[in-house]
């Protein structure tokens, strides 16, 4: 296998700063775009990084995914809330064989990859990456930018790190994207709700920004109850979180840069939230096993009913 072909399924500020990585490292890569696609297909990619800015003048635009290559690899980067449409994204993209690599948030995501498509391989990534769109073909990386990568199996049995990931990996790393491989996605993916699911739903409930949050010690103690309440979650599933892994998630958020989290950002849009794929997927696993998350619980209920207010 020569160079891979890539497909980013939502160019936002995620997709379109790690497509836009990868074709700069000299990959060829095909962007499925919606609103601003006629922009983009005329003016091509601008993407200011912490890093060092860059232009991409010509992308390869799509407004169909018809119309597109069937790619090696396609990344699906949309929020959570548009995944009822993958059905009808993602067959006609992706290779027999290939790979999607979801780089979303959440719980439980794979699975519903895998009954779309059958005859490929999915691999999870969880993004650290502070980034936001701020035009049509705009994007601002403001901080980190680093990908946990994990393979999925069913049932989320540890899968090892394949030839497959380790190529992937390569791509990524040779566009300048810091990449850690794990063996265990589940356990990847309950470590960053670790972050996500006290940062965002507080932002939202509390109108807050994470040095807000961080800066009152009433607000530094809920958050460190969440996270134990995560880990609790985590290990009703079989996988276990260090004590020490939620204090270096405190001292982490401490450190930041002021940050909107995703889910604050899509609030004060007005666009629907990923309740259900951060915090009510993960509730509900939880729940299955026999355990309660009252914390998470309150939460949630309190963001279902935001984000029904919050739409009309």
């Amino acid at each position: 296998m020569g160079d891979r072909k890539y497909a980013i399924i939502g160019t936002g500020a995620l997709g379109g700063f790690y497509g836009a990585k990868l074709q700069q490292s000299g990959l060829d890569v095909h962007f499925l775009l919606n609103s601003d696609y006629e922009h983009v297909s005329q003016n091509g990619l601008i993407v200011e990084s912490k890093d060092g800015d860059f232009t991409l003048p010509q992308v390869n635009a799509y407004r169909d995914v018809t119309k597109m290559p069937q790619c090696d690899v396609v990344i699906i980067a949309l929020k959570t809330t548009q995944n009822d449409s993958l059905s009808k994204l993602l067959p006609p993209v992706i290779k027999n064989n290939g790979v999607v690599l979801v780089l979303q948030n959440g719980l439980d995501i794979e699975p519903g990859i895998a009954q779309i498509v059958s005859n490929v391989n999915i691999i999870g990534g969880l993004c650290f990456l502070c980034s936001n769109k701020v035009g049509q073909g705009h994007i601002r990386h403001l901080d980190y930018g680093q990908i946990v990568l994990g393979e999925y199996t069913l049932n989320y049995e540890a899968a090892g790190i394949t030839n497959r990931i380790q190529q992937i990996a390569n791509d990524f790393q040779n566009a300048d994207i810091a990449i850690e491989l794990t063996e265990d996605l589940l356990l990847a993916r309950w470590k960053k709700l670790v972050w996500n699911i006290p940062y965002n739903g507080l932002s939202v409930i509390l109108n807050a920004r994470t040095d807000e949050l961080m800066a009152d010690s009433y607000m530094r103690q809920l958050v460190e109850q969440l996270m134990y309440e995560v880990a609790a979650g985590a290990k009703s599933t079989g996988r276990i979180i260090a004590d020490s892994f939620i204090q270096t998630m405190l001292d982490y958020t401490i450190k930041m840069k002021p940050y909107r989290t995703s889910m604050k950002i899509d609030y004060d849009e007005h666009r629907s939230l990923e309740v259900e794929a951060i915090i009510g997927n993960p509730l509900r696993k939880a729940q299955a096993a026999g355990v309660f998350l009252p914390q998470i619980s309150c939460l949630y209920n309190q963001l279902k009913f935001l984000d029904t207010r919050n739409k009309h």
